[in-house]
């Protein structure tokens, strides 16, 4: 018996649309860094610049906008200083959170900018509203309590102004550890971190439509795929148990892998079902390193990082998965109240 159609809102079914590509599959490129951009600002230019660093994501979007389906941007710099460069042809996703956090011995609380919202992301035109969040399923009940509360209410602000929302749960070392001041991922991290947080907030009441996830094998000891051996097959169960508890689409990120690390990681979450990648640094990183030199930067965006993309987009059309084919619209896609009584159902 063939499943029914998925009935998806008009608004969160044009979002989907408008970030992935033709064929469903997202190959979106993320800007929205600012710790790691300020402190190489800083590091070369004497200050944490407002303009020098909304010159660096210029110069990204101009020369990643046409290999991208969409581009993520911040609110801080990228948006405003770069607004103009942003292709209207590519989908747009605006993050709502500081990467400064609020941390005790509990865990870490995500916190967004002050006064920043999901309707500002709706009102200045965006398709969808990324939410990173640091994440540890053994944080104190005080700090998931927070956590929890802050993912439903921002899914549900993206339910009633029907925008799409892309949650990015991020594991953390806790206070006190070597790496508690900065994100430096663990190579000793346990897989099951990963997958508890998608337990968490596959649950319908937090309303994601995508799911940005990280590597469950850290990136600076992931096996090479097609090597055959026992710990690549042991990577890629993990890498098939995450996809197994989603319905919904999955993408990648890179959390600053480098670029042969994160092809290996895009491999094995092709070929269990991921359906594209949300990238930055892994792309754009080793040109940033040319900073202040600005022709050899944009020279090696070009010679090494569109090549980079392309490379991880063929993966993904030889492995991935379109997103209207995940196991929640099996049945097919359809808009939500599209009949003749459209006009009155849809309703704020």
């Amino acid at each position: 018996m063939k499943n029914e159609a998925m009935e998806v809102s008009a608004g969160k079914l044009w979002s989907l649309r408008r970030l992935s590509d033709q064929r469903g599959f997202f190959t979106m490129v993320a800007v929205d860094q600012r710790s790691g951009v300020e402190k190489l600002v800083t590091e070369r230019y004497g200050s944490t610049d407002w303009a020098e660093i909304g010159k660096i994501k210029r110069l990204l979007i101009e020369e990643l906008s046409p290999h991208a389906s969409a581009l993520l941007v911040d609110p801080q710099y990228a948006y405003p200083y770069a607004q103009q460069a942003l292709d209207p042809r590519r989908g747009l996703l605006v993050a709502l959170e500081q990467f400064p956090c609020e941390e005790d011995a509990g865990g870490r609380r995500t916190l967004l900018y002050p006064g920043w919202s999901v309707a500002k992301v709706k009102r200045l035109g965006a398709d969808g509203a990324k939410l990173m969040l640091w994440y540890r399923a053994d944080a104190s009940p005080a700090v998931l309590a927070h956590q929890h509360a802050l993912v439903e209410r921002i899914g549900r602000d993206c339910r009633n102004h029907d925008i799409a929302f892309l949650l990015e749960p991020l594991d953390y070392p806790l206070a006190g550890s070597p790496a508690a001041d900065s994100y430096h991922e663990d190579n000793a991290r346990h897989p099951e971190m990963v997958l508890a947080a998608i337990e968490e907030f596959r649950k319908e009441r937090y309303g994601i439509d995508i799911f940005k996830l990280e590597t469950p094998i850290a990136a600076k000891v992931i096996v090479d795929p097609d090597d055959g051996s026992a710990e690549a097959a042991q990577t890629q169960e993990w890498f098939r148990r995450m996809d197994a508890m989603l319905d919904r689409p999955w993408v990648m990120l890179s959390a600053g892998a480098a670029m042969e690390p994160f092809r290996r990681i895009l491999t094995y979450a092709f070929r269990a079902g991921a359906s594209g990648y949300l990238a930055g640094r892994a792309i754009w990183w080793p040109a940033a390193m040319e900073y202040p030199d600005w022709d050899r930067f944009r020279e090696r965006v070009r010679e090494e990082g569109v090549p980079y993309v392309k490379l991880v987009q063929t993966l993904l059309e030889r492995h991935g998965r379109p997103w209207m084919s995940r196991p929640a619209f099996s049945g097919g896609v359809t808009l939500a109240d599209g009949g003749p009584g459209f006009l009155g159902a849809y309703q704020d």
